[in-house]
């Protein structure tokens, strides 16, 4: 397995598309066990979350989108929920990830597609996600306006995304185990040497909360709504598409 040695391109650009293709092509094999052994089991609640603000009820024989699906995870919570007759189409520039999560569920059709430049026509998805990868976006305002495009007026888009707690015992602490300890963890069970320094790099580049929604309503969304997790490590908003 290659090592990764260059500095982490936290900023954008060419260099971080082709970092971040590099490094989840590498780990996609054991991606979905580092997810529950980082966050203790907890990421598959915050997914279960994330699906509830879809309010998928509305609409469950549409058409929804997962971005930055990755191995398929959030997608097929959706697809799996009791009720659900739509599908999902979930995408995602690493066709390594995407393999790895194939049968998660009959609903998931997965598609290699980059989210800055999405092969669909407009306002085509009656919702649409992205769990733990907007902060890969090459463009984040960028990625925020292709979403808003491909969404029907009235739709809702989730994202479901790491924070940094606000109360300071808790956040030094929580620092501390996302700069020191999360990444010797990573690279353990991952085996690779530089994967999971990204993680903290992204996380810490990664606008807050309010931020995040004054960006989403610049893109087009409005009004913007949020919830934080486990005192603030997470960050759940919900966007209404505004009327074209």
């Amino acid at each position: 397995m290659a090592i990764i040695e260059e500095p982490l391109p936290v900023t954008g650009g060419a260099a971080k598309r082709e970092y971040v293709r590099r490094v989840f092509s590498e780990i996609a094999p054991r991606y979905d066990l580092l997810n529950h052994v980082l966050s203790f089991n907890a990421d598959r609640r915050w997914r279960r979350v994330a699906v509830d603000q879809m309010h998928w009820q509305d609409a469950p024989t549409g058409r929804y989108l997962d971005l930055c699906a990755g191995t398929l995870d959030l997608a097929a919570e959706l697809g799996n929920r009791a009720g659900f007759r739509g599908h999902v189409v979930a995408a995602d520039f690493v066709t390594e990830m995407l393999r790895g999560g194939a049968r998660k569920s009959l609903r998931v059709a997965p598609a290699t597609a980059d989210a800055l430049r999405l092969p669909f026509a407009d306002a085509v998805f009656d919702g649409a996600s992205v769990g733990f990868g907007a902060r890969n976006f090459m463009d984040l305002d960028a990625g925020l306006r292709e979403a808003a495009r491909v969404l029907k007026p009235g739709a809702r888009f989730v994202v479901l995304e790491f924070s940094t707690p606000y109360w300071r015992p808790f956040r030094a602490i929580y620092l501390a185990y996302l700069r020191q300890v999360l990444p010797r963890i990573g690279r353990v069970v991952s085996k690779h040497r530089s994967a999971y320094d990204w993680l903290p790099a992204s996380v810490l580049s990664f606008p807050e909360p309010a931020d995040l929604a004054r960006r989403l309503e610049a893109a087009g969304f409005g009004p913007v709504t949020w919830r934080t997790l486990w005192g603030g490590i997470v960050a759940i908003h919900t966007a209404i598409r505004k009327d074209a």
